[in-house]
């Protein structure tokens, strides 16, 4: 399976929460759109099914390869 860059990932779950936080204010039907389609990028790109399942899948992956890039950077 190929994998989301993490760059991505962290982009597509923060803008996911963003768009939760802006349809809790306002109840928009434009911020619920948006929801929609960032959980289905999110979705494609952890190989889920569900948005839940995504974020905890991209929040994994994020965790995981933090540890591994800092350790890229300082030769660790």
């Amino acid at each position: 399976m190929l994998l989301a860059h993490p760059a991505v990932l962290k982009d597509l779950v923060e803008r996911y929460e963003t768009l939760c936080a802006r349809h809790t204010e306002n109840g928009g039907a434009t911020a619920r759109r948006q929801m929609d389609d960032v959980a289905y990028t999110l979705c494609v790109s952890t190989g889920t099914r569900t948005v839940e399942d995504a974020l905890d899948a991209a929040r994994r992956r994020l965790h995981g390869t933090r540890s591994q890039g800092d350790a890229v950077l300082t030769g660790g």
